[in-house]
């Protein structure tokens, strides 16, 4: 329900349940922690991109969030795993970026998978929303304080209190969404936009993200302290010769990630 495979330096990791609108049941929740644990392991991989497969689909759906006939049925505890949260994904600590490419709805916890990973590109057919309420719900994982960071308070209560899907080019202007395409273009745009990324020192680029990501809920002192810490880390690696050789003689560097 979870297919993995490696192109160059990018995993690329598929929801592939379309028949049930890609919604999160116990196996799909095993198999996407199972992929982003590769994903983290292989020193090869340097970005991942996640995307869905919405074939035979007739109103495209990146994922309707969980599994309801699961839940119903007593099995609403299989769609965590300890280390993941909700979908294996939502809480999971990691090093490396995910790029999600949504083309089409985003929905309840298909939404906080969006809004756990870190760059988002969109199809103009998308929409992100949180309909929790609508089913005496509350969005569990991560939604409800992640959202607001993404886009705001205000659009972002609206969207929560009504559970209404705030559509792609709204999200775009919102911030939430970070590149904005033409329905069937948002992998490709995902895998140009993860090379770019491969094109920097791998290094950087994860220490980089660690900071960006702490600045939601740690102060000033702290962040300075982890800027410190991760300059230090890439005065001492063996990347830093090869972008200064690099540069001084006008050539593409040669990054080993360490």
């Amino acid at each position: 329900m979870v297919d993995y495979e490696v192109q160059g330096r990018v995993a690329l990791i598929t929801l592939n349940r379309p028949e049930a609108r890609n919604a999160v049941n116990g196996a799909v929740a095993t198999e996407m922690e199972a992929a982003i644990d590769r994903m983290e392991e292989d020193p090869d991989v340097w970005v991942g991109v996640l995307r869905a497969n919405t074939e035979g689909q007739e109103r495209p759906v990146f994922s309707a969030g969980a599994d309801l006939k699961a839940i119903n049925a007593g099995e609403g505890g299989s769609l965590n795993t300890a280390r993941g949260g909700f979908a294996g994904y939502a809480y999971r600590e990691r090093r490396k970026p995910v790029i999600v490419a949504v083309d089409g709805l985003a929905t309840a916890g298909g939404c906080e998978i969006v809004l756990a990973s870190d760059l988002v590109v969109a199809t103009t057919r998308s929409a992100f929303g949180l309909a929790e309420v609508k089913r005496n719900l509350v969005a569990g994982a991560g939604g409800l304080f992640r959202l607001p960071r993404a886009v705001g308070r205000a659009a972002a209560m609206e969207a929560i209190l009504t559970g209404e899907p705030i559509p792609a080019e709204r999200a775009f202007q919102l911030g939430l969404v970070g590149c904005l395409v033409e329905p069937g273009q948002a992998e490709a745009e995902a895998m140009a936009l993860a090379a770019k990324i491969c094109e920097a020192a791998p290094l950087a680029v994860w220490e980089s993200r660690a900071v960006v990501l702490a600045a939601d809920y740690e102060d000033d002192a702290t962040l300075k302290a982890m800027t410190d810490k991760a300059m230090g880390t890439m005065m001492r690696s063996e990347d830093l010769k090869e972008g200064l050789t690099a540069f001084i003689e006008k050539r593409a560097p040669q990054w080993q990630g360490r």
